[in-house]
């Protein structure tokens, strides 16, 4: 994705500078050749000679330089990259760059330039929630400014919250979600995709829960392709260890029913894809307190079923469903004929069918590989397409690209706004 993009990389100052020599490095290995301009202040954090070191290219810091202005040098870096990536971004320089202030070289390529800038602030959350700093993003948000983060967290000044950058992983995948938008068209832009990913975590006790392996890197996978196509995704994601795809709106829960009520809450949608490995059942009473062994007989949990997600929204009132609904099969055996079984028994429109049995590495590995089973029967023979095995990424894309085939060519209506009830969020436990 990033093999020979050029990318200029904006230092200011502030503590979370030594990030930026990781995403150098990130970016580097993915075949970006990376340019740096610093900021007088950043060099109290990071040195020229680090950064040259790690991007392989001459450092720029001085706006009046002899050498490099006598070229316009200014002018050439503003323009000659793909994309500005400002990491971090103090305070004080998203005000100079929402005012259009020139007064160092930092300031004055992102001025000067042409290309897009994607900023990644960083600075204690006072700063971050100043009125001052709010405004200031606005007005660069509404001037085609892209932000990530940033992030709660813990502050170099002990604090805790708002205003912790974003780490390098999730500047990247900003990155890469850019490039990827830029080479794929833009046909799903103007519509709605709800998206489930991850596990749920259903209560036994307070410390204890019922879950399962999905580690939801599909389903996030999907949620940035979609966003990628320019699609308005919202993912609702179960409990996983993966930064939030940038661009698309998320919704952490942690059980099924918490899942539910958030998809619900989000209707009407053009289309809901159901990624999620949902507990089917859950413990019928949760104990207040921790359960502890007696040395007699374990105790005996009751389990009460779950909602079923899939099947509730792709049988719901025809003026709230999704013009498309989608659901997995997570499969141990005879795999297609069990997707065929689940799309009958769920009312949904396609179903993804993978093997997660023993040695497939499916749950929580980096691959997949599925079957496309659709219930008009197009797409391949019986109505089954079957995919080669890829990477997670790969299958979004290709499921994305699927997903914009299948609106183009039918082009439905837009589905009606419609005030749906609140139902109430269960209350979320973490272990």
């Amino acid at each position: 994705m990033l093999n020979g993009k050029r990318i200029l990389l904006v230092i200011s100052g502030g503590i979370a500078a030594y990030k930026s020599l990781e995403l150098i490095r990130r970016l580097r290995e993915r075949g970006a050749a990376v340019r740096c301009v610093m900021s007088k202040s950043a060099g109290q954090f990071v040195t020229p000679l680090t950064v040259a070191a790690l991007s392989g290219d001459k450092v720029y810091g001085e706006l009046f330089s002899l050498t490099d202005e006598a070229e316009m040098g200014h002018i050439e870096l503003s323009r000659d990259a793909d994309l500005l990536v400002v990491a971090p971004a103090s305070a004080d320089l998203l005000a100079r760059m929402a005012a259009g202030l020139a007064d160092d070289l930092a300031a004055t390529v992102l001025l000067a330039t042409d290309k897009p800038v994607l900023a990644a602030p960083a600075m204690n959350l006072r700063m971050w929630l100043h009125p001052a700093t709010q405004r200031n993003v606005a007005q660069l948000k509404a001037d085609g400014i892209r932000f990530v983060g940033p992030n709660d967290g813990d502050m170099a000044c002990g604090e805790y919250g708002p205003g912790r950058m974003a780490e390098p992983a999730e500047i990247l995948a900003a990155v890469e979600t850019f490039f990827r938008a830029a080479a794929v068209p833009q046909d799903l832009k103007g519509r709605k995709v709800i998206v489930t990913s991850g596990p749920t975590h259903e209560p036994i006790d307070p410390v204890r829960y019922i879950a399962n392996r999905s580690s939801g890197k599909q389903g996030h996978a999907i949620a940035a392709a979609l966003a990628a196509r320019g699609a308005e995704v919202v993912l609702v994601s179960g409990p996983v260890n993966l930064p939030d795809p940038p661009g698309v709106k998320t919704i952490h829960v942690e059980s099924a029913r918490d899942m539910f009520s958030a998809c619900f809450l989000n209707l009407p949608a053009d289309a809901a894809i159901f990624a999620a490995a949902v507990a089917d059942w859950r413990v019928a009473v949760e104990a207040p307190q921790k359960l502890k062994k007696t040395g007699e007989l374990p105790p005996t949990l009751q389990l009460a079923e779950n909602p079923d997600i899939l099947r509730a929204i792709a049988t719901t009132d025809a003026r709230r469903r999704p013009a498309l609904v989608i659901g997995f099969a997570a499969e141990t055996e005879n795999v297609v004929a069990n997707a065929r079984k689940k799309l009958a028994a769920k009312g949904c429109d396609w179903i993804l069918a993978n093997a997660v049995g023993t040695g497939t590495g499916t749950f929580g590995g980096d691959h997949n590989t599925l079957h496309l089973v659709r219930k008009d029967g197009s797409g391949g023979e019986g109505g089954v397409e079957d995919w080669p095995q890829m990477s997670k990424t790969a299958a979004a894309a290709r499921l994305a690209e699927r997903i914009g085939a299948f609106f183009n060519r039918s082009a439905p209506e837009a589905a009606p706004v419609v005030k749906l009830p609140k139902p109430k969020l269960s209350k979320g436990r973490r272990a």
